[in-house]
C-alpha cells in the first residue's frame, strides 16, 4: 500500500482532498518503534506527527513529586503528535511505544509551510490537529482529577 493510500485510509484524514493528500504523502515515511521504544520527550522540539497504523503507544508526564503519570495509551486509527502545529513547537508530553507499533511520520515544519501557502488544506489540517489536542488535554485533565480525588 502506497502512503498516499495507507494516509486516505487513516480516520485522521478521511475526507481530505485527493490534491491535499498528495502533499501529505510527498512529506511522509513509514515508522516503526520498537517495544519500550521514546518516540519523543517532553520539552523537545516538536517538528513532526504520526498516524499510528499498528501496535500501541503511552502518552506520559513526568512529575517531580510522583514520576511519570501515564496521560493516555493510544492506537491504530490515532494520531500522535500536535505539539508541532502550534507555538512553540515544543512537545508537551512524553510518547513510548507499549508493543511494536507501526506508524507513517510526517514532516511537521513542512506542512506548516504548505498550510500557509495553501489556505483550504491548512485549515483542514487546523481543525483535526485542534480536535486532537483537545481530546489529548481533556485526557490529562481526567488524570488531574483522578490524583486530585484519590489523594
Amino acid at each position: 500500500m502506497t502512503l498516499e493510500a495507507m494516509a486516505a485510509d487513516h480516520p485522521f484524514l478521511k475526507g481530505f482532498r485527493s490534491e491535499h493528500l498528495k502533499v501529505l504523502a510527498a512529506n511522509a515515511l513509514p515508522a516503526q518503534f520498537a517495544p519500550n521504544e521514546t518516540i519523543f520527550r517532553e520539552g523537545e522540539m516538536a517538528n513532526r506527527f504520526y498516524l499510528i497504523t499498528g501496535g500501541s503507544v503511552v502518552l506520559e508526564r513526568c512529575f517531580k513529586d510522583r514520576g511519570s503519570v501515564r496521560i493516555q495509551e493510544i492506537g491504530a486509527g490515532d494520531v500522535l503528535g500536535w505539539s508541532w502545529f502550534f507555538p512553540p513547537y515544543y512537545w508537551r508530553m512524553d510518547a513510548r511505544a507499549v508493543e511494536q507499533t507501526d506508524a507513517v511520520f510526517f514532516y511537521g515544519t513542512r506542512l506548516r509551510q504548505e498550510a500557509e501557502q495553501d489556505h483550504d488544506f491548512g485549515y483542514e489540517l487546523m481543525r483535526r490537529v485542534a480536535a486532537v489536542a483537545i481530546q489529548r488535554l481533556q485526557a490529562a485533565r481526567a488524570v488531574a482529577y483522578e490524583n486530585t480525588v484519590t489523594t
